[in-house]
């Protein structure tokens, strides 16, 4: 009777949420814990965003949205797109979702058939993956190490596709690495791509704004492109806006059909007052926008260098995001007492345990050899964090 679906049973839990849960649990029996594990902006929502909010209650905006979202959002998205990235869509080509995380999961389930390969390059954000597991499509992974600053070339690329090849996953400002494509770098692909006309880039952009090297680039916006290409964004990461549940495709309008389609089925348009909230912060002053980005750049710079302090990390400059991925295999086969670190995520099991510092082992984003510490957090928290790995590692022998 207990039996489940082989859809389930196909898909990993999220090694992120995991672990939030597990330091949730030690702080919950009076361990004090420094939480370096979730990807959530630590500011609140800028007040401009929440009064619209609070408008869109008093003037009863609590009944059913179009399924892809209230015509004001759509353009304001629109706008943003044209004014943001130079990139000319129609309403029609934009699905509100609820977050960013459901607008890439309904691109794989309308796009993918039973197996199709979608190209993933590693490390990558732990949900893609599984995604393309629930779709019954056969991930591809093309891994792109720290020696290359976790990102993918031209001729891996060009190697991975094949007939079968459906869509690459892009993901840039990367989550976990914070390694940022140039337009150079996005246009060498791009060249790969326009080889092959059936291959769809899903271009994950809710990093946009936490930029430290400048404008940030879509790949959408190269050449030949924007015809193939979904962008997905949202108000998450740039509004600290995580709890409110808004996320966007852009997309040619025969996939926003697709996506409208099956959203339909399943959630129909997301919240209505969160819709409100996000037309306000599309359309609203950035200043917020930036004063956030000025702040995580100056909490990169603290991590970067207390992190390359601490003794057999390989530490990147990342270029965008709140994650700094560090290379930790040097103390693979190290041990204190009894306990032995076999890969990243004892690694990270470690750092929770005896440092009393949450991360997430790099195993989750096809990635084992690196760990993941979010810097979304105070300057406070961050040196305290790097002290206290710093000591427990030298525990390790």
């Amino acid at each position: 009777m207990n039996q489940l679906s082989e859809r389930l049973n196909r898909l990993s839990p999220s090694a992120t949420l995991a672990m939030s849960q597990k330091s949730g649990e030690l702080k919950a029996q009076g361990i004090d814990i420094i939480n370096l594990s979730v990807g959530e902006p630590d500011f609140n929502t800028p007040d401009h965003i929440k009064e619209a909010a609070k408008k869109a209650i008093d003037d009863n905006y609590s009944r059913y949205s179009p399924v892809t979202g209230y015509p004001a959002l759509r353009q304001a998205i629109v706008d943003k797109l044209k004014r943001e990235n130079g990139l000319d869509y129609a309403p029609a080509q934009i699905v509100c979702s609820n977050g960013a995380k459901q607008s890439v999961c309904n691109t794989v389930m309308a796009l993918v058939n039973a197996g199709d390969e979608v190209i993933i390059p590693a490390p990558y954000w732990v949900s893609y993956p599984q995604m393309v597991l629930l779709a019954e499509g056969t991930p591809v992974i093309v891994e792109a190490g720290i020696e290359q600053d976790f990102k993918i070339t031209p001729a891996q690329l060009e190697a991975a596709i094949t007939p079968r090849t459906r869509l690459l996953i892009l993901c840039s400002p990367s989550n976990p690495t914070g390694a940022v494509y140039s337009v150079d770098e996005l246009e060498a692909l791009a060249e790969v791509l326009r080889r092959h006309e059936r291959v769809v880039v899903v271009s994950d952009e809710i990093y946009e704004h936490i930029n430290y090297i400048g404008q940030h680039a879509s790949i959408a916006a190269c050449p030949g492109m924007k015809e193939r290409t979904v962008v997905v964004n949202g108000v998450s990461k740039a509004y600290a806006m995580t709890g409110w549940r808004i996320g966007f495709t852009a997309s040619p309008e025969w996939i926003a059909k697709a996506c409208s389609k099956l959203q339909g089925q399943y959630t129909s348009g997301p919240c209505s007052v969160s819709q409100m909230a996000a037309t306000a912060a599309f359309a609203g002053d950035q200043a917020c926008v930036e004063e956030m980005r000025q702040a995580f750049e100056r909490r990169k710079n603290l991590i970067v260098r207390l992190a390359k302090e601490v003794p057999g990390f390989e530490v990147n400059e990342p270029h965008g995001a709140f994650y700094l991925f560090p290379k930790c295999s040097y103390y693979f086969g190290k041990a204190d007492g009894d306990r032995v670190i076999k890969n990243s995520t004892d690694f990270a099991m470690f750092l929770l345990e005896v440092a009393h510092v949450a991360t997430v082992g790099g195993d989750a984003f096809g990635s084992p050899d690196c760990f993941r510490m979010s810097y979304a957090t105070s300057d406070e928290n961050i040196v305290e964090a790097l002290r206290r790995i710093r000591e427990a590692v030298a525990r390790l022998k």
